[in-house]
C-alpha cells in the first residue's frame, strides 16, 4: 500500500489569513475530497500533517479543531474517501517546537508510528515550510498552486519540487500509468 502526506489548509480546504477557526469556516477546495477518495481507491493511505498555530494564539481550542476535522472526515466519507491520520502542531511560530513545519518532527513521528521510511513518499503542500519539512526527511515535495501556493511559487522554490494546479492534478499525475 502506498502513502501520501497532505497539508490541510490550502491543499484540501480553502485557507484564510484569519485562520480556519470553526467547522463553518472549513470549506473544501473543489475536487480535493474526490481526489482523496481516488487515492484511497488506488490503495493509498492518506495522512494529514498540519500546523495549527491558531490554538497557541487562542483563536480556537483542540475541541474546535476536532470538530473541524470531524466535518472534513464526514464530507470525505460522503464521496468515498478517508484520512488515516491527522498529525497537527498546536504551537505558535515562536515556540521552538520540533513538530511545527518547517521542522520535521511530525514527519518523524509519522514514520515512527507507521514504521515506514518517508524517502520519496509524496508530500503535498502550498507553502515553503511544507516543502522544507518534506525534503528534510527525503519525501517527494509537491507544491499546489491553491492556498498560498501561487505566492510560494513566485518567491522561488527549492530544487526538485514538482508543481501542480491543485490536489486533483497531483492525484491525476500520481495515478497515471507509468510508461
Amino acid at each position: 500500500m502506498s502513502l501520501i502526506i497532505l497539508d490541510r489548509d490550502g491543499v484540501i480546504n480553502h485557507d484564510s489569513d484569519d485562520f480556519i477557526k470553526s467547522p463553518a469556516e472549513w470549506e473544501p477546495i473543489e475536487g480535493s475530497l474526490e481526489a482523496i477518495a481516488q487515492l484511497n481507491q488506488a490503495g493509498y493511505r492518506v495522512v494529514v500533517i498540519t500546523n495549527q498555530s491558531g490554538i497557541a494564539r487562542g483563536l480556537f481550542n483542540i475541541e474546535t479543531l476536532t470538530k473541524i476535522h470531524s466535518k472534513m472526515r464526514r464530507m470525505l466519507s460522503q464521496v468515498g474517501g478517508k484520512i488515516e491520520a491527522i498529525l497537527y502542531c498546536p504551537h505558535g511560530p515562536d515556540d521552538q517546537c520540533q513538530c511545527r513545519k518547517p521542522q520535521d518532527g511530525a514527519f518523524a513521528e509519522l514514520a515512527d508510528r507507521l514504521r515506514v521510511d518517508l524517502t520519496d513518499i509524496p508530500a503535498v503542500g502550498d507553502s515553503l515550510r511544507d516543502l522544507q519539512a518534506a525534503q528534510s526527511v527525503g519525501a517527494k515535495a509537491i507544491l499546489v498552486k491553491t492556498g498560498k501556493g501561487e505566492k510560494t511559487l513566485a518567491a522561488g522554490l527549492p530544487d526538485n519540487v514538482e508543481v501542480y494546479d491543485d490536489l486533483a492534478a497531483v492525484v491525476t499525475a500520481l495515478l497515471e500509468p507509468q510508461s
